[in-house]
């Protein structure tokens, strides 16, 4: 029985989709199973006790279930330390407190794989007249353009010789074509960097890749990484907040950064998330897998329906985003609506494009989410000017995910 009003051809592509794509959810759900099981086995051994979900006020002296949660990531990622916070905004928001507690005037931040995407450019201060960026506290930005969309290596061995304080790492592709990094293509840049200028410290931007492979940047050598708890790491159940992981006395050093020199991570009640934050930890692994599923399908179902996809489908995965060309204007706009329509929150909405501060042309989103902004729940968003790709992402469960994109599947198809 259908609650949908699907076309017979979406419904026939869907099933052939699913052939399709069955070995790339096995080695997803393998993955799953792994991630999941590391994470109980965290919880199990920091400990974890229902007394850890009360709040603290005030300053958050002696705040156990803080302590707790912060090992219960390292231990999961695989890192010496970490702070998570209710705190940090957004990603961007945990990964600037991450670049100003590193970087001091005179440094130079090293951008390994292209310029970074929208949002951290205003803060490193190379778009947009900031007040507050790294540019105006002197500290210097360079980067190494991609190469056939992938990292160039002998040009990042050159750009190494200058020995920069910090090289930094973005996972994800923002809204661009190239290709996610996976731990493997992390491991090679952490081996190249550590080669040239072992010094320099090794930043990853993990935002939309926790939990997509067995291990963590932070286990193949790079030294700090941060990211948000409203993409894979909160599992969909964080209402807010962010991370930073990885070296003990990086993380230290950022939690000055956070709160202020000397009180660093004692300081800062948490109130009224923390039992949340905890189980959309305990979720993050699952949460994560049912996402790169749903992306697998879009990506086997589009290109049943002949369109470009990247990754493909037998690609290996950094990230949860399946990015589709759809090669117009109207096809991308009934695309981001089918996803809105798709959605538990606001399916009645229908979703236009508009202009938005920092885009240089009009931008269509698609977001029913219980949480504003997460992007761990389905979700679709993208500028639009060719090649008319939009940037997928999310899901709660696979279930659900996938009716979504057929839902926008099924509204291009009647518009054609």
């Amino acid at each position: 029985m259908s609650f949908f009003d699907f076309d017979e051809r979406i419904v026939e592509l869907s099933e052939k989709a699913m052939v399709a794509c069955r070995e790339q959810i096995r080695k997803i759900e393998e993955v799953q199973e792994y991630n999941q099981n590391k994470m109980l086995k965290a919880f199990q051994q920091c400990g974890v006790s229902e007394s850890h979900f009360a709040d603290s006020t005030g300053y958050g002296y002696n705040d156990r279930g803080r302590e707790v949660l912060d090992n219960v990531y390292a231990t999961a990622f695989g890192a010496e330390d970490a702070i998570v916070r209710q705190s940090f905004q957004s990603g961007t928001h945990a990964l600037t407190v991450a670049l100003f507690g590193l970087l001091r005037p005179g440094d130079t931040m090293l951008s390994v794989a292209g310029i970074p995407y929208d949002t951290i450019r205003s803060v490193i201060g190379i778009e947009g007249e900031y007040s507050g960026s790294l540019k105006d506290f002197g500290i210097n930005y360079d980067e190494v353009p991609l190469k056939d969309d992938d990292v160039d290596y002998d040009a990042l061995k050159e750009k190494l010789k200058t020995k920069p304080k910090m090289a930094y790492i973005q996972r994800s592709r923002g809204y661009s074509l190239r290709k996610a990094l996976t731990i493997g293509d992390i491991k090679k840049i952490v081996e190249t960097v550590k080669k040239v200028s072992p010094s320099t410290i090794i930043m990853v931007d993990n935002c939309y890749g926790e939990f997509v492979e067995k291990l963590e940047p932070v286990q193949v050598g790079a030294d700090i990484m941060a990211g948000s708890l409203i993409k894979n790491a909160g599992g969909g159940i964080a209402p807010t907040g962010g991370y930073i992981a990885g070296r003990s006395d990086l993380v230290e050093i950022c939690s000055y950064r956070l709160t202020t020199p000397g009180t660093g991570r004692e300081l800062g009640a948490t109130i009224s998330t923390k039992r949340e934050m905890f189980l959309g930890a305990f979720n993050a692994p699952h949460i994560t897998g049912e996402a790169m599923k749903t992306g697998v399908f879009a990506c086997s179902l589009f290109k049943q329906m002949g369109y470009g996809v990247s990754p493909e489908l037998e690609d290996d995965r950094g990230d949860i985003v399946q990015a589709i060309l759809l090669e117009n204007e109207e096809n991308l706009i009934s695309f981001c609506q089918g996803i809105q329509a798709g959605s538990p929150v606001d399916s009645f909405v229908t979703p236009v494009p508009a202009n938005l501060p920092g885009y240089d042309s009009p931008v269509i989103m698609a977001a029913g989410a219980f949480t504003l902004g997460s992007s761990i729940e389905l979700s679709a968003d993208a500028p639009l000017r060719e090649p008319f790709a939009v940037w997928m992402q999310g899901a709660f469960n696979f279930h659900s995910g996938k009716t979504g994109v057929m839902l926008a599947a099924n509204k291009i198809l009647k518009n054609l």
